[in-house]
């Protein structure tokens, strides 16, 4: 996708002037995911770095307001972050995916 879309989907959430970690970078790329249907999204927040961690868990709120099929999950991986808390983080999204899917399939009469 061009930058100047990401750009402007993030516009609405974020500032373009935003420039900590990802800056509006890492918001237009998850609108871009739902606006691709893609509403399961793994944010995933790497070791020390602190501006993404604000930006990523500071946007998801409203992202989620927005766009409520949207099923955005913040992963810190950092040496306060155990492993089975982040395992069982993703798998509570992945039951909440599924059970939207089944949403999904009940209301499309899909069965």
């Amino acid at each position: 996708m061009r930058i100047d879309t990401l750009a402007s989907y993030a516009s609405p959430i974020v500032s373009q002037g935003n420039q900590t970690g990802e800056g509006w970078f890492l918001t237009g790329e998850m609108l871009e995911l739902i606006h691709s249907g893609a509403n399961n999204i793994v944010c995933a927040q790497p070791f020390g770095c602190l501006p993404n961690h604000v930006v990523g868990k500071g946007v998801i709120k409203k992202i989620r307001h927005k766009y409520p099929a949207a099923n955005i999950v913040a992963i810190d991986y950092d040496p306060g972050a155990s492993e089975v808390n982040q395992l069982n983080r993703i798998k509570l999204m992945l039951s909440t995916a599924q059970k939207n899917l089944a949403k999904e399939d009940s209301g499309s009469g899909l069965s």
